[in-house]
C-alpha cells in the first residue's frame, strides 16, 4: 500500500504542514502589500478576485515594497511552519530548541533571502506582476527547505 512507506507519508505531511504556512504567508503577504507597503497591481490575483481598492506605485517602489512585505510575511509564516513540523512532521529534540528555531530560521531564511531577491528582480528588471514574482519566491523556498530541515535540523 503507499501509505506503507514512512518517507512518503512524512513528505505528505510536511506537504500538509508546509500548505498552511504557505496560506499564511499568502494572506500575510498580501493584507502588507495592500494596506502597509502597497505593491499590487490592478492586474494581480488578489486584487480582481477581491476587488481590492490599490495604490498605485512605479516598480522601484513595488519592487522595494513587495520585499519588506515578503520580510515581515516570512517571519510570522515560519513560526507556524516551525510550529506545524514539530507537531506533526518532524521529531523536535535534535538540538537545544532555542538552536533548533534558530537553525530552522536560518534555512528559511537563506531559501526566503533568495526567493526575495529573485522577485525584486523579477518586479524590477521584468515588469513581472507582484504575484508571479511572489509565487517564484514561494517556489525557491519550497526546493531548499525539505531537504535541509529533514537532514540538517531534525531527526529525520
Amino acid at each position: 500500500m503507499i501509505f506503507d512507506n514512512p518517507a512518503l507519508v512524512q513528505f505528505i505531511k510536511y506537504a500538509v504542514a508546509g500548505g498552511v504556512a504557505t496560506v499564511t504567508h499568502i494572506v500575510i503577504f498580501h493584507f502588507i502589500a495592500w494596506k502597509m507597503f502597497p505593491c499590487l497591481q490592478e492586474k494581480d490575483h488578489a486584487v480582481r478576485i477581491l476587488k481590492l481598492t490599490i495604490r498605485k506605485v512605479n516598480d522601484a517602489t513595488r519592487a522595494r515594497n513587495s520585499m519588506i512585505g515578503n520580510l515581515i510575511a516570512f517571519m510570522i509564516a515560519n513560526m507556524v511552519a516551525y510550529i506545524a513540523n514539530i507537531l506533526f512532521v518532524f521529531q523536535g529534540g535534535k538540538y537545544h530548541i532555542v538552536i533548533e528555531i534558530l537553525l530552522f530560521y536560518a534555512v528559511s531564511g537563506l531559501s526566503t533571502f533568495l526567493g526575495t531577491m529573485l522577485m525584486g528582480l523579477l518586479i524590477r528588471r521584468f515588469h513581472l506582476l507582484t504575484t508571479y514574482a511572489f509565487g517564484a519566491n514561494i517556489f525557491t523556498a519550497v526546493m531548499f527547505n525539505y531537504a535541509l530541515r529533514k537532514f540538517f535540523i531534525f531527526y529525520g
